[in-house]
């Protein structure tokens, strides 16, 4: 069998593109030949499964009122059950959880990753090695989305927010015995237009690091 390594995030796991200039399709999603999900399955090769489980607005653990089935805690247990059995499971999440309708700090995100490792760390659906996860730290909200269309939506303090999101994540992964990496840290750039989805060059640097890192990690 194939090794199975479940990709578990928000619009940048799912592919979603604020520009239709970056995006080959001229759509709203980047396709095949993009998103690092895919790139990632072609680095890797026929021995690897690379499984998108990426969804728009998803958080850690916070339930949004204008967003059904967007709490990633409620999910992750059917769905790494759907997938078994699991070898590597990636966690890319933090930017939604910035929202200020959450009125939640960068610590307390910090906190609800944390949940979300020991909750997946407790399913049964490894594959023999057990509970192998690595959490992703995503890039830094950029001030220019204070200008932006959708500044009314996220609020004025996601950049600030997510500014802190990896320090945090960092401590927990450590405490808890998981794998860590800091996309912002790797250059994994952002668009010009709201400033927190990945660029047509943000997914393929993404995808080339874990590339690297993956083979290592199984």
């Amino acid at each position: 069998m194939k090794k199975h390594i479940l990709c578990f995030g928000d619009s940048n796991t799912h592919g979603f593109c604020a520009d239709p200039m970056d995006c080959a399709d001229g759509g709203n999603r980047f396709n095949e030949s993009e998103r690092w999900t895919c790139l990632l399955q072609k680095q890797l090769g026929d021995g690897y499964l690379v499984i998108e489980e990426g969804l728009g607005g998803r958080t850690t653990c916070f339930s949004d009122p204008l967003q059904e089935g967007a709490c990633g805690l409620d999910y992750l247990v059917p769905c790494l059950g759907s997938h078994e059995p699991v070898d590597l499971l990636i966690v890319m999440l933090g930017t939604n959880d910035t929202k200020d309708r959450f009125a939640a700090s960068a610590g307390c995100i910090g906190e609800a990753m944390a949940r979300l490792i020991q909750k997946a760390q407790s399913t049964i659906c490894w594959s023999s090695k057990g509970p192998n996860i690595l959490v992703i730290a995503p890039p830094p909200i950029g001030d220019g989305m204070l200008t932006s269309s959708v500044m009314p939506i996220m609020g004025l303090d996601c950049p600030a927010k997510s500014r802190e999101l990896a320090k945090y994540y960092e401590a927990q992964c450590r405490l808890l015995g998981v794998c860590f990496l800091d996309a912002g840290a790797l250059g994994c750039e952002f668009n010009q237009i709201d400033y927190m989805h990945l660029t047509r060059r943000g997914h393929a640097r993404l995808a080339d690091e874990l590339g690297k890192r993956i083979p290592q990690m199984l």
